[in-house]
């Protein structure tokens, strides 16, 4: 049995993390102000390995004191404001809490010499930016186009130099388009396939910028579980950046479509002119990730099949 802190537990990846880490006979602390989570993700979580703390991961004392007394074996960094345009509107507040709250961490392992296995800090692929070379590999261009994307990259560099010149065992991931059960297709940073979902559960019309045609990389939550667990379990993965995808092209067409035929349901589209700044196509290289022995085991039509059920699964209960 393990001792992990998961900041953000109670957000879509982090409390699907936290489930798979019970699971496995873990105790876990979560810290989360439910500003982005859902103390509802957490329901199906046995009480007695789970302590949670409604705090700010910017209340550096608190987080000092928690890392301090708790003597973490695993630190698990999801916690972060994940809206790209909130960070446009608010760039001072949310670099307090997407970067300087993760330095606090390092920080404070590093002035009390701190023994963690492992520290992960979750990045995003919109570090890679509108560069059009693809598949993205973790040393293309980054070209950081908003706020977020600056200081998701700045803080995977602070984690990759703080680890190397303090001994802190460190790894950054950067994930491509999650999707999966617990999503929130009513906030306005949620991905576009629980906004597909959730039109298609409700009747309501579903508004496509542009022709479709534009591509993501779609990776299911089960896969982005695993591949955590692997970095986390696995000494030499440290000190670098891994792509956290299925290193597929699945346009949103063929998203609709596959989520058409789950469903047996016809989505109300609406199409509307491509939004400014919107990237074209994206997918990643996983060569790094698959050479540790990750494997993703869903594409788009069988991850979607099992969202689907999913949401009926929770409609019925």
């Amino acid at each position: 049995m393990s001792k992990y802190l998961v900041t953000g537990g109670a957000g879509f990846i982090g409390s699907n993390l936290v489930e798979r880490l019970v699971e496995d006979g873990n105790d876990v602390v979560i810290v989360d102000d439910l500003s982005m989570g859902k103390i509802e993700n957490l329901d199906c979580i046995p009480k007695e390995h789970v302590t949670f703390y409604k705090r700010s991961i910017t209340d550096f004392g608190f987080m000092s004191r928690l890392l301090i007394t708790e003597k973490f074996d695993y630190i698990v960094l999801l916690g972060a404001v994940a809206s790209v345009a909130d960070s446009v509107d608010r760039p001072a507040e949310t670099h307090s809490i997407n970067q300087e709250a993760n330095i606090n961490v390092y920080e404070t392992i590093r002035k009390h010499a701190l023994r963690v296995k492992k520290v992960l800090f979750a990045s995003s692929a919109a570090v890679y930016g509108d560069d059009p070379v693809l598949p993205k590999k973790e040393t293309s261009n980054i070209v950081p186009l908003t706020p977020y994307a600056i200081d998701k990259f700045s803080s995977e560099r602070y984690a990759i130099v703080y680890g190397k010149l303090y001994d802190i065992p460190t790894v950054c991931t950067r994930f491509f388009n999650v999707y999966g059960p617990r999503q929130n297709p009513e906030s306005p940073y949620s991905g576009v396939l629980s906004i597909v979902q959730s039109c298609l559960k409700t009747g309501k019309t579903f508004k496509l910028f542009g022709d479709g045609e534009q591509t993501r990389d779609f990776t299911y939550i089960d896969d982005v579980i695993d591949a955590l667990l692997l970095l986390l379990s696995t000494p030499e993965a440290k000190w670098d950046v891994y792509n956290v995808a299925t290193g597929k092209q699945t346009s949103l067409n063929d998203v609709i479509k596959s989520f058409e035929e789950a469903t047996d349901k016809k989505l109300d589209v609406v199409h509307a002119e491509t939004r400014k700044g919107d990237i074209k196509d994206s997918f990643a290289d996983v060569t790094k990730l698959r050479s540790l022995g990750y494997v993703a085991k869903y594409d788009v039509k069988h991850g979607l099949n099992k969202y689907v059920k999913y949401n009926r699964k929770l409609k019925n209960d």
